[in-house]
């Protein structure tokens, strides 16, 4: 026996378990062991992620807090739970599923990224990376050499020193968008360019890490360093040139709209492993092929969207556990006492690294002219650390160049300096806050005979001829022509850079622009065939669900826009709770945009199953159009809509009807005399005119207003119109039961439901909320106080 080995002696369990009530533990089996080790992981991980959620710390955070309460530096500091909970092969086991768990991390997220997207990146982004690069570099080098005599033999190296301080200076993609995803900055502009400079700084990274390596390899034996960069060239050679090819056929080969074959999906799938294994083999570090193996893959669908679909749920909640409880099982912090000497002068190099970065970033963003708030915004993201770092750290130990005492402190400084400043972009960025205007963009107030912008938003292609029916009602002459911009919003899949297009510049978006063209085309022959008076202008937005609102909202500001419309499926009645519900994306869509919106905004609910061809669009004999009118803002903007839209026609018939409460109870007087100018005005210009219709009721709760909306109904009406929220609570007293669906406010929700027995069309307004305002326009004394000043600004 070699006197140089230590050797361990276990007692070997009986692998047939008969269960607890045959007096076997299960854990002293493997498999059961590591199902409780992940459980107790996932339940500590949660209870961080409770507790630090009110911080605005991102989830990365709370799990590796959790792998490290898990580890030597608080649970596993008691001997007996580290023999119980994590003996020496359940360790064994952990690093091996952590390491798996990297590998896939990085396949997804090659998946996810546009390497190409470096070739259409803007100077100023290039000049940001490479500024934000070279300055912490340079400076960590700096720092690194005036302390070289207090390093370690192994730090000291100048493999080591660049290695370090290269990866101070970078900012990874991979660990940039998931925590951009969590902050909704993934369509704002300043999450548009981070996510460039982040992949123009990976691709210098790549290029760092061959340097590295190969200078590491080397170091022993020269020749070591000739056979990596040849091993590199052969391995990304085949994964480019030959695999990739091989993914662009699959994707040839598969019918549009149809998912890819399994047996590729699989097959790509275990293709991670075996680039790994190469990888390994070679020398290449055992993670990057599969980080190659995903940049390879064409992003977006077919093939990257259901790769990422098919992996990252498992990924997440089985894989990545074990990774972050794997670091956790390396930092100790007992370990860092009485190593101050030479842990101090890489502290310094970190601190220095890690500043400079954040300082130079703000510095070039201020120069090309960023505000002071985005350029600080724009200097804390890039300073986001997370699961690249850690891979980095382990990957820096297996060469000896780190001990447990300095990866624990790096490990230490990098959640701290996520801990930092990911609350700090929560309270410097608010991706709304570019759409709160204090000037009025809305019907009302839009001068007559005046071009008026719209926005309208598609989301599936039965929403297309709802929404062109609903612009065939607007009846655009040449004394009022209107301008529509059409947004054709996709969910993000299977890749991470948000994409806007716009369908006039083909030639600049190529192929990109062509895929999305089928609803772009329609739009253009409407366009054509309703002649000069109304513009067409045709855009896809491909983002996240949860900011689709911001691309929206970003249009209607660039664009001047008086209205946006939101189309959405009608409102079914659960009648086993009473309720009203609806099963649909686009609600979380029109809650946003009705919240940031910098104008006003009209959600179109389209109970009629209308035919999917644009030649069905044509006017019949006459249109009849019913208006609610509850008073506040929003009906006075429903009531100028019908102004502009419909009562000029000669074809269309308006019924306006105006609630009022009895004995004036509830009024608000600053409104009511705003609605009595507004109504007034309207009633004056089409007196003589037979196809308007005006009439009052006066109600005295919600009961009274259903049954004269009833009483309505006899009329076979095409479009419903009605404000969203109603200043007088009396006229919809008890009716609680349709609040559950606020974007279309009471009345909005019961005409648009199934138990109302029209099918004709209902339309909600939304006027304007100004900025400052928005806080309290929920509430009837916050409406009250928002129309304090609109006395002034009434335009007849």
């Amino acid at each position: 026996m070699p006197a140089n080995h230590s050797y361990i002696c276990r007692t070997r369990y009986s692998e047939n378990l008969f269960g607890v009530f045959y007096g076997q533990n299960p854990l002293k089996a493997s498999f059961p062991l590591i199902m409780v080790e992940l459980t107790f992981l996932i339940i500590v991980s949660r209870v961080v992620r409770l507790l630090l959620k009110p911080f605005g710390q991102p989830k990365i955070i709370s799990e590796i807090i959790g792998g490290i309460i898990l580890g030597p530096s608080v649970l596993c500091r008691n001997e007996k739970f580290r023999m119980y909970m994590f003996p020496d092969n359940g360790y064994y086991v952990i690093k091996n599923m952590g390491i798996v768990g990297f590998m896939f991390y990085l396949f997804i997220s090659g998946v996810k990224m546009d390497i190409f997207a470096v070739r259409k990146a803007d100077k100023k982004h290039w000049y940001i990376a490479l500024f934000g690069v070279m300055v912490p570099l340079c400076c960590g080098v700096a720092v690194a050499f005036y302390w070289r005599k207090s390093l370690t033999p192994e730090l000291v190296k100048a493999s080591a020193v660049m290695g370090i301080t290269s990866s101070l200076a970078m900012t990874a993609f991979p660990v940039l968008y998931p925590i951009m995803k969590e902050l909704n900055l993934l369509s704002s502009e300043i999450g548009r360019v981070a996510l460039s400079i982040a992949v123009i700084g990976d691709v210098i990274g790549m290029n760092g890490v061959v340097i590295f390596e190969a200078s590491k390899q080397g170091e022993n034996q020269p020749i070591a360093a000739l056979w990596y960069i040849i091993s590199l060239a052969v391995v990304q050679a085949s994964i480019f040139g030959g695999v990739r090819q091989f993914m662009i056929w699959i994707i040839r080969t598969t019918p549009v709209g149809k998912p890819v074959d399994q047996v590729y999906v699989v097959g790509i799938l275990l293709g991670v492993f075996v680039v790994a294994f190469v990888a390994d083999a070679l020398g290449l570090a055992i993670a990057n092929g599969p980080l190659w193996l995903g940049l390879a893959v064409p992003d977006g669908p077919p093939l990257g969207a259901i790769l990422v679909e098919k992996s990252e749920t498992i990924l997440t909640n089985i894989f990545m556990p074990f990774s972050y409880m794997y670091v956790g099982m390396v930092t100790d912090l007992s370990s860092m006492s009485g190593n101050w000497d030479y842990l101090r002068p890489l502290l310094y190099v970190v601190l220095t690294g890690y500043i400079m970065k954040m300082v130079s970033t703000l510095a070039i963003a201020r120069f090309l002219d960023l505000t002071i708030r985005d350029s600080l915004t724009l200097s804390l993201i890039m300073s986001l650390r997370g699961e690249v770092e850690f891979l980095l750290f382990i990957h820096w130990m297996d060469f000896k160049i780190l001990q447990v005492p300095e990866f624990t402190m790096l490990v230490l400084l990098t959640v701290a300096v996520t801990v930092i400043a990911a609350p700090l972009i929560r309270i410097l960025h608010d991706p709304a806050r570019p759409y709160m205007l204090n000037t009025r963009r809305t019907i009302q107030h839009t001068l007559p005979n005046t071009e008026l912008h719209l926005v309208t938003c598609i989301d599936e292609e039965e929403n297309l001829y709802g929404v062109m029916n609903l612009l065939e009602l607007l009846n655009p002459t040449a004394s009022t022509p209107i301008a529509v911009h059409t947004l054709r919003l996709i969910e993000l899949v299977g890749r991470a850079n948000p994409v806007f297009i716009d369908h006039e510049s083909e030639e600049e978006n190529g192929a990109e622009g062509c895929r999305f063209s089928s609803i772009h085309n329609a739009l253009k022959i409407y366009g054509e065939a309703k002649g000069d008076y109304i513009t067409m202008h045709s855009y896809t937005a491909i983002s996240p669900k949860r900011s689709m609102h911001q691309d929206v909202c970003e249009l209607a500001l660039t664009k001047h826009a008086s209205l946006i419309i939101i189309p959405v499926p009608r409102v079914i009645i659960d009648h086993t709770i009473g309720t009203p519900v609806r099963k649909s994306t686009s609600q979380s869509l029109s809650f946003n945009v009705l919240k940031h919106a910098p104008c006003s905004v009209g959600v179109l609910v389209s109970k009629k199953e209308y035919p999917n061809r644009v030649s069905g669009v044509l006017r019949s004999s006459m249109h009849h159009f019913i208006l609610l009118f509850l008073g506040g803002a929003d009906c006075r903007e429903a009531l100028s809509y019908a102004d502009r839209a419909a009562a000029r026609c000669p074809d269309i018939s308006l019924t306006v009807v105006r609630f009022l409460s009895h004995e004036d109870e509830g009024d608000i007087e600053v409104e009511k005399k705003l609605d009595d100018q507004l109504v007034t005005s309207f009633w004056v210009k089409y007196e003589a005119n037979e196809h308007v219709v005006y009439r009052e009721a006066v109600v005295k709760n919600g009961e009274e207003t259903m049954a004269v909306i009833h009483a309505m109904n006899d009329v076979c009406y095409d479009l419903w119109i009605v404000g969203r929220n109603h200043v007088n609570p009396v006229l919809i007293h008890g009716l609680s039961n349709w609040t559950e669906i606020g974007e279309l406010g009471v009345i909005g929700e019961y005409i648009a439901s199934s138990d109302f027995s029209s099918n004709a069309s209902v339309l909600v307004v939304q006027q304007q909320i100004l900025r400052g305002q928005r806080k309290n326009s929920g509430s009837l004394v916050g409406r009250f106080l928002l129309n304090q000043n609109w006395k002034k600004l009434v335009h007849m």
